[in-house]
């Protein structure tokens, strides 16, 4: 059976529309494949650090999202070096950074 996938491209505005409507600014830092590219989040605490989000798949072959570097927030440093290393692995790879100082924002809601 064949996966129906959303282009990553439209998935990208859709989320970043779905965001102003919370009046959340995101924005495309890098944009990797349109149709297929893997996206990264960093959602950026304002001061508090990030924390990361990339896309994988579970046992059953679902896409969906996880902490890669753990749950709680990450020095700035530490995020960019993380995004840095992926980028150079995967040049699919979107990177989406979300400013959310308040800590709604939770990929796939």
């Amino acid at each position: 059976m064949t996966e129906e996938r959303v282009k990553t491209s439209f998935w990208v505005s859709a989320e970043i529309r779905k965001l102003e409507g919370r009046l959340i600014t995101a924005m495309v830092r890098y944009k990797g494949d349109v149709d297929r590219g893997l996206v990264l989040i960093k959602q950026n605490l304002m001061g508090d650090g990030s924390i990361l989000y990339t896309q994988g798949r579970d046992p059953q072959g679902r896409l969906g999202w996880r902490t890669p570097l753990g749950p709680d927030p990450l020095p700035e440093d530490k995020a960019e070096d993380y995004i840095a290393r992926q980028r150079k692995f995967d040049e699919d790879l979107w990177v989406l950074e979300i400013e959310d100082p308040q800590r709604v924002y939770v990929p796939g809601e």
